[in-house]
């Protein structure tokens, strides 16, 4: 019965797939690029009122995501600064820009300061415009080198050849542009396609406690700075998605000197709120506990510090960004129990995304690689699902799971592949060690001095 409701939620999906162009609903990201705080309201198109949609204000630097519909009309409003107490204005005026919500996908709205005027400059993107804008910059090089060659002939005349060749590029850039909208298109309602599908199977896959680890698409091996050699299978190889399992990657000492310096510490786990900081929620029950890393003990062959270091020379290993472990967050020890199948409400670490997953431009000092270890296995349950990219992995003792979502080379972070959930515990224990990874951190600069949108949190009280 179960998976007959399955196959019909599948064809119920690909059916209102196929009419998803008709849908008005539309995503949309608002990048605050304003040097200052601000506020975004919709404008009711009836009444005329604003209607509040940020809580609290959007710092600059920060990103607001907002599920709406085309054609909803929205401003954003400047606020005085928490020590001025006015705006930065012409006049101290507080400035306002306005944005309305398109029939494209991936529309992004950046707020920048503008030139003097009294209102923000807004730049609307979407994957239209982006298309565009890719053909325009494919050929502009192209367009150069013509002109300059033609130029050097003393037989033709400049001008005309010109003239020609401006002809010839507008129209293969208008026809390379529109082949590229295609595309995005295209892609943009795949990308839909598989959200929809991951939210689906998701539920199914953590009910199914026979369901085996996805197969990777190859396995390789690291030699650590021991010399020491691990399998590694690769389950996701892209240049701002990749998701590896390690074996054999903590030691039985380690996790006792984790579990060990935990025990006196632990409290309830927490989730990011949205607005900068943390809060408690209802589906995760786990208990928690940070621990600092004894760096002055690491010659001496401390455990902590030496699975610290291995995970440091992992990350750097595949991402090639030289990261240090000063201003890191400590390491986490977190601990499930298994609460029974008629658990109301299990602990369950709901789908999220443990940095940016927008496909935006990095921030400095936010996080971009994971690595969860595991200690202590359940009976049942426990298992890791990255339900956009099919991935089901379920945990083995002493592996870890590693994952990054940010491609080192453009810097452009993943787009949802990464994002993952925690299936609940049904019966034992399962005791993890996590360690997130940031970039842009230091010993002036660490993990703490950054709120959870990646605003410094002193640059957030000066706004």
């Amino acid at each position: 019965m179960g998976y007959r409701r399955l196959l019909l939620g599948l064809a119920a999906l690909f059916w209102a797939g196929a009419e998803a162009k008709n849908v008005e609903e539309r995503k949309i990201q608002v990048m605050n690029e304003s040097g200052v705080k601000v506020d975004i309201h919709w404008i009711n198109p009836s009444t005329k009122e604003r209607v509040l949609q940020t809580d609290p204000h959007l710092f600059n630097g920060a990103s607001f995501n907002l599920n709406s519909f085309r054609t909803h009309h929205f401003e954003v409003r400047e606020l005085p600064g928490a020590r001025s107490g006015v705006c930065a204005g012409p006049e101290q005026q507080c400035r306002v820009g306005y944005y309305t919500v398109n029939d494209n996908d991936d529309q992004v709205v950046f707020v920048r300061p503008g030139n003097g005027e009294d209102g923000f400059e807004m730049v609307h993107t979407d994957n239209k415009r982006m298309a565009r804008e890719s053909a325009t910059e494919l050929l502009s090089e192209c367009q150069r080198r013509a002109i300059k060659a033609i130029s050097a002939t003393e037989d033709l005349d400049p001008e005309a050849a010109k003239d020609a060749i401006g002809d010839v590029v507008s129209c293969v850039e208008n026809s390379i542009a529109a082949e590229l909208m295609k595309s995005s298109e295209e892609i943009s309602f795949q990308k839909n396609i598989r959200t929809k599908m991951g939210e689906l199977l998701e539920n199914y896959t953590c009910a199914d406690d026979g369901l085996e680890t996805t197969k990777p698409e190859e396995t390789t091996f690291w030699q650590d700075d021991d010399g020491y050699y691990r399998d590694v299978h690769i389950m996701i190889n892209r240049p701002s998605s990749k998701v590896h399992v390690v074996e054999n990657f903590i030691t039985e000492d380690e996790c006792k000197a984790m579990e060990e310096a935990a025990a006196p510490i632990l409290h309830k786990a927490t989730v990011a709120d949205g607005k900068g900081g943390s809060e408690f929620s209802e589906s995760r029950k786990a208990l928690q506990a940070g621990i600092k890393v004894p760096w002055d003990k690491e010659e001496e062959g401390h455990p902590i510090a030496t699975l610290s270091r291995r995970v440091y020379d992992y990350v750097n290993h595949v991402l090639d960004l030289d990261i240090e472990h000063n201003g890191q967050e400590d390491l986490m020890s977190i601990q499930y129990e298994g609460r029974g199948d008629n658990e109301t409400e299990p602990d369950r670490y709901m789908p999220h995304c443990d940095g940016d997953c927008t496909g935006l431009q990095f921030k400095t000092g936010t996080r971009m690689a994971t690595m969860v270890m595991y200690c202590e296995i359940p009976e049942r349950g426990g298992a890791t699902n990255f339900r956009n990219a099919g991935l089901h992995i379920v945990p083995k003792k002493r592996s870890a799971t590693f994952f990054s979502y940010i491609d080192p080379e453009s810097m452009k972070m993943d787009t949802g592949f990464t994002e993952h959930s925690g299936c609940p515990v049904i019966e034992g224990e399962k005791k993890i060690v996590t360690q997130w990874v940031r970039l842009g951190v230091d010993g002036e600069n660490p993990w703490h001095s950054f709120n959870t949108l990646g605003v410094k949190v002193s640059d957030a009280a000066e706004q």
